[in-house]
């Protein structure tokens, strides 16, 4: 039997040397939002912990401004 060899995702916002996450940037903060609106977390987006944490609050403020929903509703 053999073990599972995991590889570690890099963070996409250090490879593309983001210094800060935008919360106005939609198109870029939708792809870490599951369709129920939660968060997806850094485990399984690959993101580090300090862009987690940029990520996290420019969520939090554009979903604050309804540039995003909370919750998506299905028509």
């Amino acid at each position: 039997m053999r073990s599972k060899v995991f590889r570690r995702r890099v963070c996409r916002f250090c490879a593309d040397k983001v210094a800060e996450i935008d919360y106005k940037d939609v198109g870029t903060i939708r792809r870490f939002i599951t369709e129920r609106g939660k968060i997806i977390p850094s485990r399984v987006s690959g993101t580090c912990a300090p862009h987690q944490r940029q990520l996290t609050t420019a969520i939090k403020r554009a979903r604050n401004i309804a540039l995003i929903a909370f919750k998506e509703v299905p028509i």
